[in-house]
């Protein structure tokens, strides 16, 4: 579901991402697959030095179909950015993703806080965000944070996603699935 970032895949990866329904909203815009292997390799050089972790999210078989990475990390904290391929997008990869790497961020690197900065006009990613029951908006709590992210263009709102209130909701939904399960 989730692994380590490799080269070889960009090519694979750079078709997906330069798809109009993903490309306006990621962080690594490449207009071409040996840009976007340059990227790539500028972004793991950047998570042996500690400023990013950066996954590849596979479909069932192994295949890469998008990215999620922690950016800019700080005071053990960072920016969830995550992508997914057009084809892969409503079928549930993203939330499956989204917290295997949050378990590998909270319990393997000792994040204790990812921000979620989502572009205003994207309105489909809000509506993920919102849906997780771990996730809080923090446009009121951090509003520091908030101004800097909007000091141009475009516009985002803040969302955060604490270490405890992950486990707290993780660690329901498993105590409900089990209890699901012994009826």
């Amino acid at each position: 579901m989730i692994k380590r970032r490799e080269l070889h895949e960009c090519g694979h990866l750079f078709e997906y991402l330069s798809h109009p329904s993903v490309f306006p909203y990621v962080r690594q815009k490449a207009n071409s697959a040996e840009e976007f292997m340059f990227m790539t390799k500028q972004l793991m050089e950047e998570e042996e030095r500690g400023e990013v972790i950066s996954r590849t999210i596979t479909d069932d078989y192994g295949q890469p179909i998008g990215t999620i990475n922690l950016y800019d990390i700080q005071d053990q904290a960072g920016f969830l950015g995550t992508w997914i391929g057009q084809p892969f997008q409503g079928k549930g990869f993203n939330q499956k993703a989204k917290n295997l790497f949050l378990e590998e961020l909270f319990y393997q690197h000792n994040i204790n806080t990812v921000f979620l900065r989502i572009n205003a006009k994207n309105e489909k990613s809000i509506r993920a965000a919102e849906k997780l029951a771990y996730t809080m908006k923090a446009n009121d709590t951090h509003p520091v944070l908030l101004a800097e992210i909007n000091s141009g263009v475009p516009q985002y709102e803040l969302y955060q996603i604490p270490k405890d209130l992950f486990y707290l909701s993780t660690a329901a939904a498993r105590f409900a699935e089990e209890e699901e399960q012994a009826m």
